[in-house]
């Protein structure tokens, strides 16, 4: 029932680049002539006509988030189409069951006791969807954890007026009561103002990227260009110096002709979030890998990927506005810029041991077997899906290095990550993983 085939984005391609024919592009049953929504493809010819060939991340930048035509912020057709959910064109780790947000509620509560049960508690969601996440925590508050979820003060940021729509329905009965709240920008924030938690779900990999290739022991960017009414691309030099710096900070030495993803927009977003925490915990769940394993020879020709319709594509120039455009994450460079921004390194694990730390293979035991619930809380923990493909990286600030019931299991990539930062952390190893139920062991 919940094929980890067709699952959102990499999870259902065994955490790495498909390696065959992507299921559609032009000439495999899909329309060719479906290049996208057309007044976004006019605004960006135009733009291209004005300046020359744009780098991808504006591209990409444009398709997803024009502020009339992108593909996150055009309204939606109908009322009831969905862009993310078992309809839409991909769906996230909270669509398959309220086991994720149940247990980021578990991992709340245990922070807001080293906090000392601060009054409000925020927690500070960024990029909620359709705001399921949110609902499944607030709802296991209110139902096993009401003093807490009285002192609760839920924030979603989201600069999408159509997604937004979408949450004021989901949280309805929670906006009632006054308990939740919405921010467009992280600039809204003072500095240091958020005390709890904030977190993040399949955000950082739709932020823009550029793209990399090496040629004759150089590093080029792919800018995109127009040619025979087609979007097209072509090799330049690179666009910044921030970029050259980057590259040579996290990206050494990408073998010759291999291509890569680099995203600046996340080194910026890491850097803004420290600043708005005050005491508590930034825990981002996401996939994506440490940068040994990011830009080796396995992923020779980078992760980008596009979602339409339940299916994956390697062509970002079709469909424009019209299906969504991701890359895998480097946690390695979020750690450390977040490490040199004031943001403590907690830990690092995989969404399966997250919520096995978390209490998930109780709440399991409790579904009804062989039912529809069961196979979903299932489908979260699976090691070849979602259960390895999501990490989930936890820092923190304000506060000593805390003991985290989500972090009581790290099976894997301690050591890479620590040593990709090079601050002289305890290096936390691979092991390997098992648990002491049956239901674990048995995925």
């Amino acid at each position: 029932m919940y094929s980890t085939f067709f699952q959102r984005k990499p999870g259902g391609l065994s955490a790495q680049r498909y390696a065959g024919e992507p299921f559609c592009r032009p000439g495999s049953g899909v329309d060719p002539v479906d290049l996208g929504h057309p007044e976004l493809i006019a605004a960006i010819s135009s733009e291209i006509d004005r300046s020359g060939p744009i780098t991808f991340a504006r591209f990409m930048d444009l398709a997803l988030y024009h502020p009339l035509y992108g593909y996150y912020t055009r309204p939606l057709e109908t009322p009831t189409t969905e862009r993310i959910g078992w309809s839409g064109d991909f769906y996230t780790s909270g669509d398959v069951h309220p086991i994720l947000g149940q247990s980021l509620a578990t991992q709340a509560r245990q922070l807001d006791d080293l906090l000392d049960r601060p009054h409000p508690f925020t927690v500070l969601e960024m990029g909620p969807g359709k705001g399921v996440l949110a609902r499944d925590f607030l709802r296991h508050c209110d139902e096993t954890l009401p003093e807490f979820g009285a002192r609760l003060q839920y924030v979603l940021l989201e600069r999408s007026a159509t997604l937004r729509g979408l949450q004021r329905t989901t949280l309805a009965p929670w906006i009632q009561k006054g308990r939740v709240r919405w921010c467009e920008s992280l600039d809204e924030l003072s500095p240091g103002s958020v005390i709890g938690l904030f977190f993040s779900n399949e955000l950082i990999d739709a932020f823009p990227v550029h793209r990399i290739q090496t040629v004759q022991g150089r590093p080029q960017e792919v800018y995109v260009a127009r040619q025979d009414g087609r979007f097209v691309e072509q090799l330049g030099p690179l666009s910044s110096d921030e970029l050259a710096q980057h590259l040579q900070c996290f990206v050494p030495g990408l073998p010759e002709g291999s291509r890569a993803e680099v995203n600046l927009a996340a080194v910026a977003w890491m850097k803004t979030v420290a600043r708005c925490m005050g005491r508590g915990l930034v825990v981002t769940i996401d996939y994506g890998h440490t940068a040994e394993d990011l830009y080796g020879p396995d992923r020779s020709s980078g992760t980008l990927l596009c979602y339409y319709n339940q299916m994956v594509s390697d062509d970002p120039y079709i469909r424009v506005g019209r299906q969504d455009i991701t890359s895998h994450i480097d946690f390695s460079c979020l750690a450390r810029t977040g490490e040199e921004a004031g943001l403590a390194l907690t830990g690092f694990t995989n969404q399966m041991s997250f919520l096995i730390g978390l209490g998930a293979e109780q709440m399991i035991e409790a579904l009804e077997p062989e039912s529809a619930e069961f196979y979903g809380a299932i489908q979260l923990l699976r090691p070849e899906g979602m259960g390895r493909t999501f990490k989930v990286l936890i820092q923190h600030k304000g506060m000593n290095r805390p003991q985290l019931d989500g972090l009581k299991y790290q099976p894997f990539f301690g050591t890479a990550l620590t040593q990709a930062m090079g601050n002289g952390h305890e290096a936390m190893g691979e092991k390997n993983f098992s648990s002491p139920s049956p239901i674990a062991n048995s995925l």
